[in-house]
């Protein structure tokens, strides 16, 4: 990474205050996130179109050859060639392996098979599958956040459920700031407590004050209301819009830049930035930092979440890219696996042989489980 240019140099082997080091770290963490930030913005595009151009349109032809499969078991299940035992597994391939088919991928024309082979049906089944999935929910959320998520709760998706969460969060939040704010009205403040509120109130005041004295210095520099010349009003007008933008979102390295940019300040200036100051200013950087990282940590969920995968071993765009790749080929090759499969399984014989060396299990069998880690 270049040398930042918002830094306290030290000069003449001048040792560095606690300060200033740290002012000069959270000026680089700050820099890099947002590096991070914009190299993950642009992998963002770029993945979103390779999932949507490549792999989507792989995952629907997986579905569609398996939904070949499954009408090709349901037809030997219809035949007389195959034993009770023998259709008892065909039977239970094609539960595991239809539900996914309908519920994903919306092939309702595969639900009368699915419902031949399971007496409950598939609107039952999945209806109280999501009555199940709905009261793990609410027993995890119960346990984790001591929220309880009213009985006609939608949990229906991933986003509804987060709703759900932030909205129950929030209330609690609310009823707990509120007790304790009737317990504080109720007893009054110690010297000690009302001394803590007095400073944390100027510190705001400070920190506020920091921030807008950097603000103010730019606006007289570069309001453009008074300026004649239609050229450097318009160049005046374009600074002033970077200028209010980096203030209402408090970026204080922006403004920063903006001084040196400029010629308002000089590097001269940071080093003799004074000690209270430099303070405030760690306390905005500081938070700064807190706010874009959690910006990056954001987009990286996103990320992998849209590329399939979810993984704290994937720290950068490419690796993510590269293993989106690798899926990619691999499913490729599930695709002809599973031609390979069906053409063979319309033989009796084979078919015969399949079903001698399939168990029958609780779990979902190794198709299903295949099908579920690419969907």
């Amino acid at each position: 990474m270049n040398q930042s240019v918002v830094q306290i140099e030290n000069y003449d082997n001048k040792l560095l205050s606690k300060s200033q080091k740290e002012f000069n770290r959270l000026i680089k963490k700050i820099e890099k996130t947002e590096q991070d930030l914009v190299e993950y913005k642009k992998a963002t595009t770029r993945i979103q179109g390779q999932v949507q151009r490549d792999m989507a349109p792989l995952r629907r032809q997986y579905a569609e050859q398996l939904a070949q499969l499954v009408k090709i078991m349901d037809r030997a299940f219809d035949s007389d060639f195959f034993k009770n035992a023998e259709k008892k597994k065909l039977s239970d391939w094609i539960v595991k392996n239809t539900f996914s088919l309908i519920d994903d991928f919306g092939m309702d024309d595969l639900k009368t098979i699915y419902d031949k082979h399971d007496e409950d049906g598939f609107d039952a089944t999945n209806q109280m599958a999501n009555e199940e999935i709905g009261e793990s929910m609410r027993e995890m959320l119960k346990r984790m956040f001591g929220v309880e998520l009213d009985d006609d709760a939608d949990v229906s998706s991933p986003e509804l459920l987060e709703a759900q969460i932030k909205a129950k969060m929030a209330e609690k939040q609310m009823d707990f700031d509120q007790q304790i704010q009737e317990r504080q009205a109720q007893r009054p403040k110690t010297k000690k407590q009302t001394e803590r509120e007095d400073k944390q109130k100027l510190e705001t005041t400070n920190i506020t004050k920091a921030v807008r004295t950097i603000y103010m210095d730019l606006v007289k520099a570069f309001h453009p209301d008074r300026e004649t010349d239609e050229d450097e009003k318009a160049r005046k007008t374009e600074i002033m819009h970077r200028i209010t933008e980096a203030y209402e979102k408090n970026d204080l390295l922006a403004l920063f830049k903006l001084q040196l940019e400029f010629n308002r300040i000089d590097r001269n200036h940071l080093d003799r930035l004074a000690e209270d100051q430099l303070k405030y200013y760690n306390k905005i950087l500081k938070q700064q930092a807190a706010e874009l990282e959690q910006e990056l940590e954001q987009l990286q969920m996103a990320l992998q979440a849209m590329s399939g995968r979810q993984s704290y071993y994937m720290s950068s765009p490419s690796q993510i890219e590269f293993q989106l790749l690798s899926d990619i080929k691999a499913l490729k090759r599930d695709i002809k696996d599973l031609q390979k499969e069906s053409r063979q399984l319309q033989d009796n014989d084979v078919l015969r042989l399949w079903l001698k060396n399939y168990k029958i299990k609780k779990s979902r069998d190794s198709y299903d489980d295949m099908f579920e880690m690419m969907f």
